[in-house]
């Protein structure tokens, strides 16, 4: 059989089924997440609560109309937010009980923040963005994405309240993977309300802090600390990383921050601190750490977060050598990576101050 013979054979062999489901469920991705967006906006969750609850009633505390209420409570259910127990009858799942704001662990305001309109019409522009490099959230909404949430404070407040919950697991790990004894004042750059942090001088009472942040940022974090019994031991500062970090920490921590900005933006932010720690001092990023080969056993959602930052900030994710070039070029030097078990895919990159 020639080669052209062998590739008309293969073009003409059924495709496998597991891998036609592989494209459908990804082509129904995005209607999974707006399923998720309406069942937060109906308070579906809340409205059901802790008991079993008929779809009509459901659909009544919610004011919708019961057959479509029945529709997107069964979608729900195959997504693995609520089961089904009896005919119409539903009942909240663990998963689905993260929907719930009034729940510990509630990933509401995640979920309402990740599926807004202002997050995924940049989205549409992903094969602009790849090709230009441009970064496509400026196109559409004519300004940068923390210059909009500046310019509208209830998505501010929205995104604040995402980025607690996203951070609320890491803060539980983050004390444990990481011996802060040997530090005097924890500095969190660009630490926003303050729930990092607190969970860092939780577990370490000889501990003070200081939440570097712009004002939008540290708006909700003064409730943060009141709520930790923290005021005295932690004080907010309000600035820019990009101009300045203020002296007095030994230790800056950053979570989440790195990975908003292109490598120079970077390496300024990195330069200021450098600036401002005394010798011995040290930067503990926290970030995902992509391998240097993709592992698809192991990627998550790690590569779609750097396809968000592409067409939404115009930062990215980044490899261990990615981020030891960028440390170098502050005069920083990295000296350990150590995963986070407990807050997949985060590790925390410990460099120190040359010299």
């Amino acid at each position: 059989m020639t080669h052209n013979e062998d590739r008309a054979a293969a073009a003409a062999a059924p495709a496998d089924a597991a891998d036609i489901g592989r494209i459908v469920q990804l082509a129904f991705g995005s209607l999974a997440a707006q399923t998720l967006r309406a069942a937060v906006r109906l308070r579906v969750v809340e409205l059901i609560g802790d008991q079993e609850k008929d779809a009509a009633d459901v659909a009544a505390l919610a004011a919708a109309a019961p057959q479509p209420m029945t529709r997107l409570l069964r979608a729900m259910t195959s997504l693995g937010l609520l089961e089904e127990r009896a005919r119409g009858t539903f009942a909240v799942t663990s998963a689905g009980a993260l929907l719930d704001p009034g729940q510990p662990g509630s990933l509401v305001s995640f979920a309402r923040m990740f599926t807004e309109p202002m997050m995924l019409r940049p989205w549409e522009q992903l094969d602009d963005s790849v090709r230009s490099g441009d970064v496509a959230f400026d196109k559409v909404h004519g300004t940068d994405f923390f210059g909009h949430l500046k310019e509208n404070p209830e998505l501010s407040a929205a995104f604040n309240g995402a980025m607690s919950e996203a951070v609320r697991q890491t803060a539980s790990v983050l004390p444990r993977a990481v011996d802060f004894s040997r530090f005097r004042t924890v500095m969190d750059v660009g630490g926003g309300n303050a729930t990092l942090l607190s969970g860092v001088l939780a577990a370490y009472p000889a501990l003070t802090g200081v939440v570097y942040d712009t004002e939008e940022g540290l708006a909700q974090a003064p409730d943060t600390l009141r709520a930790g019994g923290l005021e005295d031991r932690c004080s907010l500062v309000a600035g820019d990383f990009f101009r300045s970090v203020p002296e007095g920490a030994d230790l800056h921590l950053m979570k989440s921050i790195v990975h908003d900005w292109p490598d120079e933006r970077v390496v300024t932010i990195l330069r200021n601190c450098r600036a401002a720690l005394p010798p011995g001092g040290r930067v503990l990023i926290i970030e995902p750490v992509l391998p240097e080969v993709v592992d698809p056993e192991t990627a998550g959602n790690t590569y779609l977060s750097d396809l968000n930052m592409l067409v939404n900030v115009g930062g990215r994710e980044r490899t261990r050598s990615e981020f030891e070039d960028l440390c170098g070029r502050a005069e920083l030097t990295v000296t350990s990576v150590t995963p986070l078990a407990g807050a997949r895919p985060f590790h925390a990159v410990e460099a120190a101050v040359d010299g």
